[in-house]
């Protein structure tokens, strides 16, 4: 009895996924790992923001500018620990700039919180120096512990245990029944939820810093070549010889001044009739006579 051989089968190509192990999840490019990060973070990163600033479009414009500088160093960012941290140290940094104080649209205050207890908080939250508040915020509001919380804020653990007993204190004597820390922190949450705060699309980020990008290059060799146009300038004119300068006018000494007019002498007087009874040619001349 005879066998048959099995028939030969194609050869089937690999697909997206062959690669990939049970439990694994596809690689995702820059761009969808950069807006999956802005997604989790930006709408309450707004939120904490507006916490240290009082202010929305400032809360909003620092987190915006933080994930820009972050899809700029983006593959630094996508490397470190804790991708989280490092943009909302960037907003928190951005959020309490002193130069925005000299800006004409942040000079007036925003309409406070419609709710009294919200904007008694928010008062007094504002009230508070900006590295207490920020320590509040990122310990009781945040829930970070004071390792990472003093890591954030460039202190060390003892300073910044220091900083949240400080503001902890002056937030109770102003509001005595937000002496419970977690009384504090719910009431932080809630505040921050009350406002209607909306992050920006990750696709407008990533396009605004694209643009910006664009231009600064841009200028960058605008100028480098108004430089090096100018320098060729000056080279192609310039003396190629030394020239002694000019010395300075200084004043003759030893010359009388000169005499004002007034009247003739009877000297001067007989000079003047001889004068104008010469001929034009001038005076009389000798002329040899004849013998």
């Amino acid at each position: 009895m005879t066998t048959q051989s099995p028939e030969p089968t194609a050869p089937q190509e690999p697909s997206d996924d062959a690669g990939l192990t049970a439990g694994q999840t596809p690689a995702l490019t820059p761009a969808q790992a950069f807006d999956a990060l802005y997604a989790f973070c930006a709408p309450a990163l707004v939120r904490q923001t507006y916490l240290l600033t009082g202010r929305r479009e400032l809360a909003r414009e620092s987190v915006e500018r933080a994930f820009q500088l972050a899809w700029q160093r983006w593959p630094e960012v996508a490397r470190d620990r804790d991708p989280a941290g490092w943009v909302r140290a960037v907003a928190y940094d951005c959020a309490l700039s002193p130069w925005h104080r000299f800006r004409p649209r942040y000079r007036s205050p925003e309409p406070p919180p419609a709710d009294p207890a919200h904007r008694e908080l928010l008062h007094t939250l504002l009230d508070l120096p900006a590295p207490y508040r920020r320590t509040l915020v990122l310990y009781d509001g945040v829930g970070l512990d004071l390792p990472e919380t003093a890591a954030e804020t460039e202190a060390s653990t003892p300073a910044a245990a220091n900083r949240l007993i400080h503001a902890r204190e002056a937030v109770a004597a102003r509001l005595p029944d937000l002496a419970d820390p977690g009384e504090l922190h719910r009431r932080l949450r809630e505040l921050a939820s009350a406002e209607i705060l909306r992050a920006a699309r990750p696709t407008v980020v990533r396009t605004g810093c694209e643009r910006r990008n664009v231009f600064w290059t841009r200028a960058a060799i605008a100028f480098t070549v108004t430089i090096v146009g100018a320098t060729t300038l000056t080279l192609r004119t310039a003396p190629t010889r030394y020239e002694a300068p000019v010395a300075p006018a200084q004043a003759v000494q030893g010359v009388p001044p000169p005499a004002g007019l007034g009247p003739l002498s009877r000297a001067d007087r007989t000079l003047r009739t001889k004068l104008h009874r010469s001929e034009a040619s001038g005076p009389e001349r000798v002329f040899p006579q004849a013998r």
